[in-house]
């Protein structure tokens, strides 16, 4: 039985299969951020009409109907539009919170296969080194230099694959996660858009109510000297 040949060889195998579960992960993120993008600008614009005339089961109607993590927090702020900005702020924290394990799944597998697809491949040249000077030292000079290039040639096949693996999924990991953190950082400031939202629509209620408190004795008065300016 040829140990270090056949366990080179199960080594391949298992680098073959790293990169499979490595491609699987990068086509599953990548769909994921697809379906990520929302756009957000057009939600918050509507959001802030119904808002505006207080008409908040259409505003969570149509955050309910929009796609995208974003749409998610502005819909846990709407459903709690009644509290003040404090607890709005912190709403719209533990929404997002929420969605982070989402954003960062499978991102450390990921990076598992970018970090062990090369240790495979040197662990795999080393099996194939030592089934190399096993069969040198068997066999009679004439040979022996030929079979020392095959089997150099074989060993090192298991570095160039674990790299050729770990390249691409380490840089495919970089890219995703900085789409992660651009991703937070936006639901980050949908939140604290939806709670300006809904915090300056009060003020703005307030702003209306004084001043119709303030003119309303205008009014009176105005009235007032009409009816004595009619009785005189």
């Amino acid at each position: 039985m040829n140990f270090p040949s056949e366990a080179g060889s199960l080594v391949l195998w298992i680098q073959a299969a790293v990169g499979f579960v490595g491609l699987l992960v990068m086509v599953e993120r990548m769909i994921f951020f697809q379906h990520a993008r929302g756009r957000v600008a057009d939600l918050l614009l509507g959001i802030t009409n119904h808002v505006r005339k207080k008409a908040y089961a259409e505003a969570l109607h149509e955050a309910s109907r929009a796609r995208g993590p974003e749409a998610r927090v502005v819909h846990s702020v709407l459903m709690r539009h009644n509290l003040d900005r404090t607890n709005l702020r912190e709403i719209a924290q533990e929404a997002g919170q929420l969605e982070v394990p989402r954003i960062e799944r499978n991102m450390r597998v990921l990076l598992g296969v970018a970090m062990l697809a090369p240790m495979l491949g040197m662990f795999g040249t080393v099996l194939g080194l030592i089934d190399v000077f096993v069969n040198v030292s068997a066999a009679e000079q004439a040979v022996a230099q030929t079979k020392l290039a095959e089997g150099l040639f074989q060993s090192l096949t298991s570095t160039a694959m674990g790299l050729s693996i770990a390249i691409p999924a380490y840089l495919i990991y970089l890219y995703l996660y900085g789409k992660g953190k651009r991703l937070i950082h936006r639901l980050e400031r949908a939140g604290i858009e939806a709670v300006n939202i809904i915090c300056d629509s009060r003020e703005h209620d307030r702003i209306v109510s004084f001043r119709e408190e303030v003119e309303s004795p205008k009014v009176v008065t105005s009235k007032k000297s009409k009816r004595d300016s009619k009785e005189s």
